[in-house]
């Protein structure tokens, strides 16, 4: 059998290339018609995420204990599962303060696959070896695989390589876990959102359940590091006028001070939001509220309680 019927096999019998029996009249309907069918189709996506949070629980554990002991949580994924894991990495320093390249995502193809497919760049599994390579990962990193459909080389290659460093490694994908098959994988998170709506258009449920999952993956890793307070984001970066209005609402909700007050402490605090929640909720100094901090591994609560 020659490699292209191989590989045609072995895409065809992916459930994401399966045909949907709820959208095969699509094309003959009304605009609201479509919309309904598309709408249908993603109310069922949550279930199936819901199926696998066991999995995606030991998958934030590993993170945690990463990012906790100097690694690094890095994606790899080609065309929308790889933008997917630079939008979610890029997302998390001015949201949660993290510093930048402790989430990082790549993208087979480099940059310009983000704006423009590059669809030839994740045929090769040493593409994805070399970018592991290229980002340095040791084994105090996680890398997290992102693929849709399971078999994608430049994927595979970046998670054998990861394993073959020490890395700890996670899959995301949207096939059924009784298909998975990749090898060197600590943890699999397998989003079974069955046929698209259009035969093998990934981008659409596949695509959605990728970002909730990663969505989970880094909110819940960034809670249990101290970073949220009650459900409020508390570790943001003052990058923009709208963050620097939100930090100072937060400290406003939480503590019950004025818009002036909010102000002041913010200022004192060097803009750090947590600073200023120990400063004024436990009614301490600057280098007081450093220190209550400190000890308290970065959580507001234990900093407050702490005396």
């Amino acid at each position: 059998m020659s490699d292209t019927k191989k590989l045609f096999d072995e895409i065809s019998a992916l459930s994401t290339e399966q045909r949907n029996k709820n959208s095969m009249n699509i094309d003959n309907e009304s605009i609201s018609g479509i919309l309904k069918i598309i709408n249908n189709e993603d109310k069922t996506i949550p279930f199936a995420v819901e199926e696998e949070l066991t999995y995606i629980e030991k998958a934030v554990e590993v993170i945690v204990h990463a990012l906790k002991n100097g690694g690094r949580l890095l994606y790899f994924g080609a065309g929308t599962s790889g933008r997917l894991g630079v939008v979610d990495a890029s997302e998390c320093p001015p949201t949660f303060g993290t510093p930048f390249g402790l989430i990082v995502g790549y993208i087979a193809g480099g940059k310009e696959a983000m704006f423009r497919a590059q669809e030839g760049a994740e045929d090769k599994e040493e593409n994805g070896a070399h970018d592991v390579i290229k980002a340095e990962v040791n084994s105090k990193d996680v890398v997290c695989g992102i693929a849709a459909s399971r078999r994608t080389p430049y994927v595979i290659g970046a998670i054998k390589e990861a394993h073959k460093l020490g890395a700890k490694t996670l899959y995301v994908t949207c096939t059924p876990r009784s298909t998975f098959n990749i090898e060197n994988v600590d943890v699999a998170i397998c989003v079974n959102v069955g046929q698209e709506v259009i035969m093998g258009s990934t981008r659409m449920k596949s695509g959605t359940a990728q970002k909730l999952v990663l969505n989970m993956l880094t909110t819940a890793s960034m809670i249990r590091m101290g970073k949220v307070y009650e459900n409020m984001m508390i570790d943001l970066q003052m990058t923009n006028k709208k963050l620097v209005e939100r930090s100072k609402k937060i400290v406003m909700t939480i503590t019950g001070v004025s818009y002036e007050e909010a102000q002041k402490y913010l200022n004192e605090a060097g803009g750090h939001v947590k600073t200023a929640l120990v400063m004024i909720l436990a009614n301490v100094d600057l280098a007081e509220a450093k220190i209550r901090l400190d000890k308290a591994d970065g959580f507001v609560r234990r900093a407050i309680s702490n005396s």
